[in-house]
């Protein structure tokens, strides 16, 4: 891939559409915090010509490795199971996950466990973390429905074939902001500990050298002024950094 960006060809951002993470605008440029963060980064590297592609969820690590694009943007958890197959640049951030409930919270679901108390039917996005979490909890695969993304889980809410529904806290926020008093968002602090997660950037193993490069540059951006400036009109705060101790091994190892 250095190579191809030294010649004057445009890195490729891969991502799908979960805002505010990483979303096209009308004319396919890269919208979200994920995306914002990586083009300051890759600015402090002097690269400023991209092109994005848009793709579902569950097809942009085998995009990546299929050499359809470059780099995966789209707000991607740190798991030991994508660590398997990609690469991670050093954590943007930390984030968790949440429910996404109708207003009121009727049948009072917080997390995995009171989904399988009220046998409730808990919908999610295929290849997304929460599929393997869900799982890890016990919920059994009768009471869940697997679409193909953020749109999708809010329609099969809307739709009714679903009680609720899990993604991350500012996926489920971004639904309840559309929703006009519809649903609420449950507290990721209720969810089980280790579904705190660390997202990165995601590269193939071939792109070793790139990796060291974005992370040296992310090094000298990060919490700083462009970062904020970049991130904040899609709700990222100081609060979402990842702190002095974050590591990706630890997050692949662990997570």
């Amino acid at each position: 891939m250095t190579d191809r960006i030294n010649a004057g060809d445009p890195i490729r951002l891969g991502f799908a559409t979960a805002i505010p993470w990483a979303y096209p605008g009308d004319n396919g440029e890269p919208l979200g915090f994920v995306n914002a963060l990586t083009l300051v980064v890759l600015e402090e590297m002097g690269i400023t010509n991209y092109e994005t592609s848009v793709n579902e969820w569950s097809g942009l690590i085998p995009g990546l490795q299929a050499d359809r694009y470059d780099i995966i943007t789209g707000g991607m958890y740190i798991l030991k199971s994508r660590c398997e197959n990609i690469n991670f640049t050093d954590p943007i951030g930390l984030f968790g996950d949440a429910m996404l409930v109708p207003a009121g919270n009727p049948q009072g679901i917080h997390n995995y466990q009171d989904v399988i108390k009220t046998g409730a039917t808990l919908v999610t996005g295929a290849g997304f973390n929460t599929v393997e979490a869900a799982k890890k909890e016990g919920v059994p695969e009768s009471q869940m429905m697997l679409v193909a993304g953020e749109v999708e889980i809010l329609a099969a809410m809307n739709a009714g074939r679903a009680d609720v529904a899990v993604q991350t806290f500012f996926g489920a926020k971004e639904h309840v902001e559309k929703s006009d008093g519809k649903y609420d968002v449950t507290d990721p602090a209720d969810m089980p500990e280790w579904t705190q997660n660390w997202v990165g950037i995601g590269m193939r193993k071939s792109d070793p050298d790139f990796l060291a490069a974005f992370n040296e540059a992310m090094a000298k951006v990060i919490g700083g002024e462009k970062w904020m400036a970049a991130t904040a009109p899609y709700g990222y705060t100081e609060f979402q950094l990842p702190g002095e101790d974050a590591s990706t091994e630890y997050a692949c190892a662990n997570r």
